[in-house]
């Protein structure tokens, strides 16, 4: 193995670029953004323990224990409440359950980037690859410039234009769901909201196909505070949603929830509209199995999921560590890739089909279907090893 070049420096590129740096391997990463202050856009990240060994296993210790310090911890509790705040259940792993960690984007950017200052191009737009006569590949950037590989890793997010080259059959597709998110100010949360919704992350299980979810994220390098999402089959919404202003967006999801308990409402009426934005909810369909070759994908690039369960950021640091275990004193660079697209098609697939069904159910319109699923949360109070069960297949 000579040469890396990866597209995108987000949290699985450079989870990757580290540990190819660490096992001698030559490595460069091309984003498109200009700094590495740009697109820190969004919400924490949750870190669940899959995706804290990949980064274990990737970074140098320092790094680690950089991370460890920075971090916050997630409680190892998760509910499940009614729209009236009536609880359902509250499941955790147990005793000996891994650690989940709030990384706030900023500091995980800082902590991924340590040491690749020489590795990392910004302001380098990915347009295409060629192959060169002796079989690497050659990739060209919207400056003109150009940059000659070993082997390409497509980590360039959802919208991937090395897949959309490499695999321009894969898809990813609407799921037929619209979410409002918003934060309000853990002070603000204080103040209006109950010990229930401001300990732990809850699913709000509410009627006619609707939902939310809260999770409280706790103060580190920025402000803490309490990210909401409000879900419903995109039916349900007005044409355009997407393109509302934030004061707009939170009208809509007050509107729709006149008959939920006062605290949801206050939390709504009290967030700051300027962060209050539409998503509409995408999945990738999983392609079939195609013969491996000096180019490859990571992450969203080639296995993008609804943001369910929250282990898409996890899923590209487990694919980082799983591409730098086959490359670190790799013999034959295409059955390095090989075994390492077949176990993250493995992992990553299911992921996405995990993540499918939350989706489904959170917006599920089966009145049968919620009062089943209604009833699984009531046996779970009463049945420890359920509780456990339920932790790992739905938090």
């Amino acid at each position: 193995m000579s040469s890396v070049a990866i597209i995108g420096a987000g949290t699985g590129g450079l989870c990757l670029a580290q540990a190819l740096r660490t096992a001698g391997i030559e490595v460069k990463v091309y984003e498109r953004h200009r700094s590495p202050a740009d697109a820190l856009h969004g919400y924490r990240v949750r870190i669940n323990p899959t995706g804290a060994r990949a980064l274990r296993h990737c970074l140098q210790p320092p790094a680690w224990e950089a991370f460890l310090s920075r971090a916050g911890r997630i409680r190892q509790e998760f509910g499940f409440l009614t729209e009236r705040l009536r609880e359902l259940a509250v499941v955790d792993g147990g005793p000996d359950a891994e650690q989940h960690y709030s990384a706030e984007r900023g500091m995980l950017r800082e902590i991924l980037l340590a040491g690749l200052e020489d590795v990392v191009r910004f302001d380098a737009s990915f347009e295409r690859y060629d192959r060169t006569p002796d079989g690497r590949v050659e990739c060209r950037f919207a400056d003109g410039t150009r940059a000659v590989a070993d082997l390409v890793v497509g980590a360039d997010g959802a919208n991937s234009r090395v897949r959309r080259q490499y695999l321009p059959h894969a898809q990813r597709v609407d799921v037929g769901m619209v979410s409002i998110v918003g934060r309000l100010a853990l002070s603000a949360a204080e103040r209006l909201l109950p010990e229930c919704l401001r300990a732990r992350p809850n699913s709000v299980v509410a009627p006619h196909g609707t939902g939310m979810f809260v999770a409280p994220h706790e103060p580190g390098a920025d402000e803490g505070y309490l990210m909401w999402a409000y879900g419903a089959g995109e039916h349900r919404y007005p044409v355009g949603v997407e393109a509302m202003d934030g004061a707009r967006l939170a009208e809509l999801v007050a509107g729709t929830t006149r008959s939920w308990h006062p605290a949801l409402r206050a939390m709504i009426r009290e967030t700051e509209p300027g962060t209050v934005n539409a998503v509409t909810i995408r999945t990738s369909v999983p392609p079939a199995p195609w013969p491996a070759t000096n180019v490859t994908l990571l992450g969203d690039a080639i296995h993008s999921m609804t943001p369910l369960r929250g282990v898409g950021a996890n899923m590209a640091l487990n694919d980082a560590a799983l591409l730098a275990r086959e490359l670190t004193g790799a013999a034959d660079l295409r059955t390095a890739v090989r075994r390492y697209e077949a176990a993250m098609r493995r992992d990553g697939f299911r992921a996405v089909a995990e993540s499918l069904r939350a989706a489904r159910m959170f917006v599920s319109e089966s009145a049968t279907r919620r009062l089943l699923f209604k009833t699984v949360l009531r046996t779970a109070t009463v049945v420890p090893p359920l509780r456990k069960v339920l932790y790992a297949k739905l938090c």
